[in-house]
C-alpha cells in the first residue's frame, strides 16, 4: 500500500481557452472541468489508475464534494474531520500549453485536525511501502510539520517522499539530516532555494545539455542525508542523484497542453518504478515518462499506463561530483 498525505486538498477547476490569455480582456472557455486535486491527491490518482493500492489521507468533511469526487474515481481515502470544505483552485490553460494557476489558501486546520492527521499517518504507515507527503500546508499548520512527520515515519519500515515548496521546504531542509526523507522532488527553483543556486540557470544549463550544475546542487542534499533527489527541470527533463549514482533523462517529444499534475505524475512514476524493483536509471525514466504524459494531457487529466512510453525516454548516467567513476546505466 502507498499512503499519500494532502494537508491542503482542493477541487481543481480548469478553464481551457481557444486563444492566448489577455489580462483585462473577456474570454470564452472552450471547455471546463473540475477534478479532485492537491499534490498528494494527484499522486494517489495516478497510482490508483496504475492498479496500485493507495490511500489518500486528507482533511475532509462528509459532505465535501472532494470526497465524493475521489469516490467516483475509485480512489481510496481516509478523511480526518475538519471545519470546512476543500478550497477551489482555478487553472487557465492556453492553446500552447501555457498554464496560469490561481490557488486559494485553504481552510485553516485546528489543532485537533492536525493531531488527527498525524495519528493517521503513524497508523496507516504501518502497512505502507511508501508514504508521500505532498503540497503546501494550510493555515493553522506549522511549517515544520513535514519534518516532524518524517521523524515519526522513521519508526516504520515505509520509505518517505516529500514534495513541497517555500517555507515548508526550507523548514524541512533546516532539520537535515534528522528530517531527511528517502526522496525529495524539487523543481529547479526549489533546488536553487535549498542550495543557494539560481534555479533558472540550473534549468537553462540542462536545456543546453549540461545537467552537471543540477547534479552538483542535488549532491549537496544527498550529502546532508537525503536518500534521493529527483529534480524536475521542465521541458529540459529531470536529474536523479543518490549516493550510488547520478542520471539525466530528457523527455520524449510532446505537444504540451497543461502542466497541471506533471510533477505529481513524475513522483508517482518514480514510486511505481521503485515498487517494481527498478534501478536509478529505470526509476528516472519512469518518472520522466509519467511527467511528460501528464503535460501532454488537457486540463487536470492525469496519465494512466496506456499513456506512458518509457522506451522513448533516453537516460544518461553521469559522473558524481568528486568521483572518477560513472554511475551504472542499465536502462
Amino acid at each position: 500500500m502507498i499512503l499519500t498525505l494532502t494537508a491542503n486538498p482542493s477541487m481543481d477547476r480548469t478553464v481551457t481557452l481557444d486563444a492566448a490569455l489577455q489580462r483585462g480582456a473577456v474570454h470564452r472557455a472552450t471547455t471546463t472541468t473540475t477534478d479532485p486535486g492537491g499534490k498528494g491527491v494527484n499522486v494517489a490518482r495516478v497510482l490508483t489508475a496504475a492498479g496500485r493500492t493507495c490511500t489518500a489521507l486528507l482533511p475532509g468533511t462528509g459532505s465535501d464534494p472532494l470526497l465524493g469526487a475521489l469516490g467516483a474515481l475509485g480512489v481510496r481515502y481516509h478523511a480526518v474531520p475538519t471545519a470546512g470544505p476543500a478550497r477551489t483552485n482555478l487553472t487557465i490553460s492556453e492553446p500552447d500549453g501555457t498554464t496560469t494557476k490561481i490557488n486559494e489558501p485553504g481552510t485553516a486546520l485546528t489543532a485537533d485536525t492536525v493531531a488527527g492527521l498525524t495519528a493517521a499517518v503513524r497508523e496507516l504507515a504501518q502497512r505502507a511501502q511508501w508514504v508521500v507527503l505532498s503540497g503546501s500546508v494550510p493555515p493553522g499548520v506549522d511549517v515544520g510539520w513535514y519534518g516532524e512527520l518524517v521523524a515519526v515515519l522513521r519508526e516504520t519500515s515505509a520509505k518517505v517522499a516529500v514534495d513541497t515548496s517555500d517555507a515548508p521546504l526550507t523548514a524541512l531542509a533546516a532539520g537535515f539530516p534528522g528530517s531527511a526523507p528517502d526522496l525529495i522532488k524539487p523543481n529547479a527553483e526549489e533546488l536553487g532555494q535549498l542550495t543557494d543556486r539560481d534555479g533558472d540557470l540550473l534549468e537553462g544549463a540542462a536545456a543546453q545539455g549540461d545537467p552537471m550544475p543540477t547534479v552538483e546542487a542535488a549532491r549537496i542534499l544527498v550529502d546532508r542525508g537525503v536518500g534521493a533527489v529527483l529534480a524536475t527541470l521542465g521541458a529540459a527533463g529531470a536529474v536523479l542523484v543518490t549516493d550510488a549514482g547520478a542520471w539525466f533523462a530528457t523527455p520524449p517529444p510532446i505537444t504540451p497542453r497543461s502542466t497541471v499534475g506533471a510533477g505529481d505524475s513524475s513522483l508517482a512514476g518514480y514510486v511505481l518504478a521503485d515498487l517494481d524493483g527498478a534501478d536509478g536509471a529505470g526509476r528516472l525514466a519512469r518518472a520522466v515518462a509519467y511527467g511528460s504524459a501528464a503535460a501532454a494531457l488537457p486540463g487536470t487529466r492525469l496519465p494512466t499506463p496506456v499513456d506512458i512510453h518509457v522506451d522513448a525516454v533516453p537516460v544518461r548516467s553521469l559522473s558524481l561530483p568528486g568521483s572518477s567513476t560513472l554511475a551504472r546505466h542499465t536502462s
